[in-house]
This record gives structure tokens, sequence and C-alpha cells, in this order.
């Protein structure tokens, strides 16, 4: 009740504050704007790679002289604090920010949060983490995701473990968040879609620190080979204790699994020989230039959320420069994209997805190398 009083409440908010008619676009005077905001929810202020990533794009455009003269701003929002707070960070970036886009890098459950405000606002919302498939269901023309959905990413699995490497029996490893729930049930989904065998399914607590039982259930189904859905904190330890045990299975994983807001170098050794989802374009010369240059600014090395973050600025800055200030212009330019970036070619289909080309890395001497076809 709680919830549905909430999106009442914002859905009230942005119809009434948003809106000078029913139907019309919410209007603000952006002909010549000091700055041309852009928004960014993150998880929490110590979430630091989306931001960066975002920073980048920023200082690259504003060096290219931004709109027409006026630089681009990046409006930061987190989404820490009490269930629904998302929602009210998203009608500040609209109603109070003036942003003409918003981008997010955080979980499913706040996405769809955000996505309903977008929605009712007319304002584009791109998703560079949330990989849920359900967000791009609503079918509406403001929302947009640079990252393979949680669907996608299935696909690409269940061709490299049944098809490609012929394993029929699995087992599939999920601890109890939303994302990782619904990362599992999607893999599910489309194995049964495929007519492959069931997987044999196993859950596990987010908080535990030791995974001796599980990781002996494992041994005894003999299976071939472990899927991994689950978040880092807990993530890491299960295949740290995989190869502690010297188990023979491979360990395959989503994307969702590095999160460099926690993974350290040592983390990323610890997924020696794991098997993680990519977007196939590891080691372009574009990729190779933003590593460089991302190490030099911020002293690390992007990963996955560094590197979506910036791809899905750029893609909301060039929507900017081709439509100008104009809400449902950038929301309408964003659709047609073809843009190349460091995470690969990216285009949207009606639904707002982006159109497949996913690939799958290895982590060899703790750096990802992609593998072969």
């Amino acid at each position: 009740m709680k919830l549905l009083k909430l999106l009442l409440l914002v859905c009230i908010i942005v119809a009434t504050a948003g809106f000078s008619e029913p139907g019309t676009n919410y209007i603000r005077n952006f002909r010549k704007p000091e700055t041309v905001k852009i928004g960014l929810l993150i998880p929490d202020n110590q979430s630091t790679a989306a931001r960066h990533g975002a920073e980048m794009a920023i200082l690259k455009a504003n060096g290219n002289g931004g709109l027409n003269g006026h630089p681009f701003q990046l409006v930061v929002r987190s989404m820490e604090g009490p269930w629904g707070t998302g929602s009210k960070q998203a009608v500040n970036l609209i109603f109070e920010e003036d942003v003409l886009a918003i981008m997010g890098s955080h979980d499913g459950r706040n996405a769809h949060l955000v996505e309903q405000v977008a929605a009712k606002a007319r304002i584009a919302f791109l998703s560079a983490w949330a990989s849920d498939p359900t967000l791009s269901q609503a079918f509406i023309p403001w929302y947009f995701s640079c990252v393979p959905n949680d669907l996608q990413q299935a696909a690409v699995l269940i061709e490299e473990i049944y098809d490609k490497r012929k394993f029929s029996k699995i087992a599939t490893l999920s601890d109890t968040t939303y994302d990782s729930k619904l990362a599992a049930k999607s893999f599910l989904k489309k194995t049964a879609a495929a007519g492959k065998p069931d997987p044999i399914q196993f859950t596990y607590d987010n908080n535990s620190q030791d995974f001796s039982d599980l990781l002996e259930k494992i041994e005894k189904a003999e299976v071939s080979c472990i899927v991994l859905f689950g978040q880092l904190s807990s993530s890491k330890k299960l295949v740290h204790q995989i190869g502690i045990k010297k188990m023979k299975q491979l360990v395959y994983g989503s994307t969702g699994l590095l999160n460099e807001d926690q993974l350290s170098d040592p983390d990323l050794k610890n997924y020696e020989n794991v098997v993680f989802v990519s977007t196939g374009h590891l080691l372009t010369q574009k990729k190779l230039i933003f590593m460089q240059e991302y190490r030099k600014k911020f002293g690390n090395t992007p990963g996955p959320v560094a590197s979506y973050a910036y791809d899905g600025m750029n893609i909301i800055i060039e929507a900017i420069l081709k439509a100008g200030t104009d809400r449902e212009s950038i929301a309408e330019m964003l659709a047609t994209t073809n843009h190349e970036g460091v995470t690969g070619v990216i285009q949207f289909d009606k639904k707002g997805n982006r159109i497949g080309n996913e690939g799958l890395m290895q982590i060899k001497n703790g750096v990802p190398v992609a593998v072969e076809k």
C-alpha cells in the first residue's frame, strides 16, 4: 500500500507540476540555458564508477564546445535512503533542476520507479546498468537501455553452454536480491523456450560467509558447469571458495557480477577463468583510448559500470546536439541512435532495448579477454 501511495503521489506531482494541460509536454524556457543539464541517478554516494564514466563524456562534449557554446552539466542524485527515494530524486531532477534527460546506473527495482516518473513527465530515461527485461515491456517511447537485458544475456549463455559446449547438466546459483532472482528467472525461461534440459536450481543468502554446504550439494549433483547470478559482495566469496575446493565445474556469470564500485584487482583475480557476458568489444582502439584517459584522470581501470555510463552519456549528448533542448525531440533522436561506443555498437529496438551484439569474455591472469564463438 505504501508503494502504491508513493507512486500515486509521484504521478500527481508530475501531472500537475509538469503539464499546462492534460497530454501536453512539460515546458520550461530551454532556448538559451546557461548550462545544458543532464541527470544521473546512482545507488549511493559511494558509487563513483558511473559518475566518473559520465563525467568523462561531459568533459569531452564541453571540450568540443558544448551545445552552441553552452556547456553541458552533470547533475548527480543518490538513490540511497527509504524505498521510493529514487522517485523523489527523479522528480527533483526534472522539475527543480530542469534536466533534459536522465541516465540511471542502479538496480531494476529503482529503475521501474524512475521509468514511471519519466513517462509521466515525457522525458528520456536511459538505463546504463539495470538489465531487468520487464523495463521495456511498458513499451513507452521514453525508455532506453544500453545494457543487454537478462533475456539477451541468457541467450548468449545458453548458446555457449548447451550448443557449443554440449553440457546437459548444469546448476544455477542465485541470491535472493531482486536483480539476481530476475536474472535467474530469465535464464530458466530462455532455457525452457529453447527446449534445453532444466538446470538444477540453488539459492543462497547474500550475507553468507561460508558456502561449504552449498558447494557440497553442487558436487553431489555432478553438474558440468555453474551459472552464477548474484551480487558482487557474495559472489566473489563464493567463486573464491570454489577455487579453494578446486572444483572442476566451469563457472559462468552475468554482467551484473562485475560492479567495479566494489571490485578491486585482487577480486578480479579471484574470478580467474570465470566466463561473463560482454558486448564483445574489449580491445578496440576507442576502448583503449578511453581506458588510458580514465586511468590518467581517476587512477584506476574502468570496468563495465563506468564504460556503460560513458557510452550512455555520450548517446544522450549526441541526441541533444541533434535535437536541441526539446525533450520530446531528444527522445526521438535517441530512438535513431547508431553509436560506436567503448562497449560496441549501440542501437535500440522499438521497445528501447539494446539491439544484441553480445559476446563472452573470460578472466585470464586477472584481465578480461574475449571468448571466441
